[in-house]
C-alpha cells in the first residue's frame, strides 16, 4: 500500500499590489494524525476564547450547536465524528477541502448538503486575524447552525440559487455574494433579549464579536433582500454596515423567488457604499463612523 499524502495547504498570494486568491477544487481527507501539537493548541486557544465571550452574544441556535456538537478544548475535531451528528439533524456532511474553492464548486457543495471545511488552521501569530478562511473559522464559525434545520435548508437554497446565478452572470453573482457576505458571514438576528450574532465570520473573531454589538460606529439595519444584495462591503476591517434578520425563518423565506427578476431589476440601481444608510433602511443604530476607511469598498 501506498503512503497517504497530506492535503496541500492553499493560501492567497500577498503581493504589494494586494492580495490575489488561490483557488483549489478537490475534496481531501482531513488529514487529521498529521496535526501538530501547534495546530491542537491553536484550536483549543481560539476556542477558549470565543466560547467565553460568545455567550450573551451570540444567538442560541449557534451556541446549542456547539454544545450538541461536542466541541470544546480537546484538539481539532474529526469531521467523521462531526458528520454522524449532521447527518442524522438534517442531513448535512463536511468536505474537507485545501482553501478557496471557486464559486461554481462551492455552490454545487451547498446544493448539495455538502459544507466545505479548510482541513489546515492558522499560525499562532495568526490567532487575532486571517485574511482568509481557515478550520477554525470553517468548523466553529459555521458548523454548529447547521444543526438548525431552517438556516439549514437556507444554506442548501443559496446554493441552488448560486448555481443558477453563475448562469445568469457576474452582476447577478455580485448580487448574490452580498447576500451572503451579509447573513451567513456577518448577519446579527433579533431576539427577544436582544440583537445577537449568527455569522461565522464574526461568531470566529474576538474583535468583532465585540465591536458588531457595542461600538458606536457602525450602521445596524433591518434586513432587506434588494438592499443588501446593493451593498459593498469590506474585507479588510470591520464592517461598517450589519444586516438584522428577525428570524431564520425571514432568511429561508426570502430565498423562496426567483431571483432572475430581483437582479433584472437591481441592473440599472447603483451599488450602495459599504457605510451608507438609505431613506428607506430600517434603522436600529446608525453608526458615527468613526474610523471608517473611505474607499476599498469590495
Amino acid at each position: 500500500m501506498g503512503t497517504a499524502v497530506t492535503p496541500r495547504k492553499i493560501e492567497s498570494q500577498h503581493t504589494d499590489r494586494g492580495t490575489i486568491p488561490v483557488y483549489a477544487t478537490g475534496v481531501v481527507e482531513q488529514p487529521w494524525e498529521s496535526y501538530s501539537r501547534t495546530d491542537h493548541d491553536v484550536w483549543n486557544a481560539l476556542y477558549k476564547r470565543q466560547r467565553a465571550l460568545l455567550p450573551g452574544r451570540a444567538c442560541d441556535e449557534f451556541l446549542d450547536g456547539v454544545a450538541r456538537l461536542g466541541l470544546g478544548e480537546n484538539g481539532i475535531p474529526k469531521f467523521e465524528d462531526l458528520d454522524r451528528v449532521l447527518r442524522k439533524a438534517t442531513g448535512w456532511e463536511l468536505v474537507g477541502v485545501e482553501g478557496l474553492l471557486p464559486e461554481q464548486v462551492f455552490f454545487d457543495h451547498l446544493a448539495n448538503r455538502r459544507f466545505p471545511v479548510t482541513w489546515w488552521i492558522r499560525k499562532p501569530e495568526q490567532m487575532d486575524y486571517l485574511s482568509e478562511p481557515d478550520l477554525f473559522h470553517d468548523l466553529f464559525g459555521h458548523v454548529p447552525l447547521l444543526l438548525n434545520p431552517v438556516f439549514a435548508d437556507y444554506m442548501q437554497a443559496y446554493g441552488r440559487g448560486g448555481m443558477k446565478a453563475f448562469g445568469i452572470g457576474p452582476e447577478a453573482l455580485a448580487n448574490l455574494t452580498r447576500l451572503y457576505w451579509y447573513t451567513v458571514e456577518f448577519g446579527l438576528i433579533n431576539t427577544a433579549a436582544g440583537q445577537r450574532i449568527y455569522g461565522a465570520g464574526i461568531l470566529s473573531s474576538k474583535g468583532e464579536s465585540v465591536y458588531c454589538l457595542d461600538a458606536p460606529a457602525p450602521n445596524r439595519i433591518g434586513f432587506n433582500l434588494e438592499r443588501i444584495m446593493r451593498a459593498r462591503y469590506r474585507i479588510d476591517t470591520y464592517q461598517q454596515t450589519y444586516f438584522v434578520i428577525e428570524n431564520f425563518e425571514q432568511l429561508f423565506n426570502a430565498t423562496k423567488p426567483d431571483f432572475a427578476p430581483i437582479y433584472a431589476r437591481l441592473r440599472d440601481l447603483p451599488a450602495v457604499p459599504a457605510a451608507e444608510v438609505l431613506a428607506g433602511d430600517k434603522v436600529f443604530n446608525r453608526g458615527t463612523r468613526e474610523g471608517f476607511a473611505t474607499d476599498a469598498d469590495a
